[in-house]
């Protein structure tokens, strides 16, 4: 059984668990030290205490994936625009749980009247091109050589959303 559901501070540790694997062993995070809990708490604080969803996905009642979306800029014009991130435990990839996890991320930024999600990917990274691209982003930017991990180079590319809203959420 799965479910998506707003994070809350005890699920800091479980998500660090997933995020650190990927800080460890890939150069899909651009971070080079393992991330305490108690950051990874700050970190959710920050996110919805400014109003923008974090989401937690559980399989069987285990933290397995989560997604959340942060400002794109800081000055007060970016204010319709965010970066939005996915990560899943790796034993669940593939199985369509990315999919279910950021499709609802993205409607909760359309409810949250936000205009676009940018994601910024580590290259290469095929598995998540495919999901952007399969949920309606397309490829906007591509900065060569912006990070360095693990003793190499390495690029990032920016994929864009458009967030039309939901028919069910009025305009104005």
């Amino acid at each position: 059984m799965t479910d998506i559901r707003p994070a809350s501070q005890p699920d800091a540790e479980p998500i660090c668990a997933i995020y650190n694997h990927y800080v460890a062993s890939t150069t899909i995070s651009f971070e080079e030290a393992p991330v305490s809990a108690a950051a990874m708490a700050a970190r959710i604080a920050d996110v919805t205490n400014g109003g923008l969803p974090w989401l937690v996905l559980e399989v069987d009642g285990v933290v397995a994936g989560y997604a959340y979306a942060t400002k794109w800029r800081a000055r007060p014009a970016y204010r319709h625009a965010v970066e939005s991130s996915v990560y899943l435990d790796p034993a669940l990839a593939g199985r369509g749980h990315g999919r279910r996890l950021y499709t609802r991320l993205l409607d909760e930024l359309r409810i949250r009247g936000l205009h676009t999600a940018i994601a910024g990917i580590a290259q290469p990274n095929e598995r998540s091109i495919g999901l952007h691209e399969r949920l309606g982003f397309r490829k906007v930017a591509h900065f060569g050589e912006v990070g360095f991990k693990f003793g190499r180079w390495i690029d990032v590319g920016y994929w864009q959303l458009l967030l039309d809203p939901p028919a069910h959420v009025a305009t104005g």
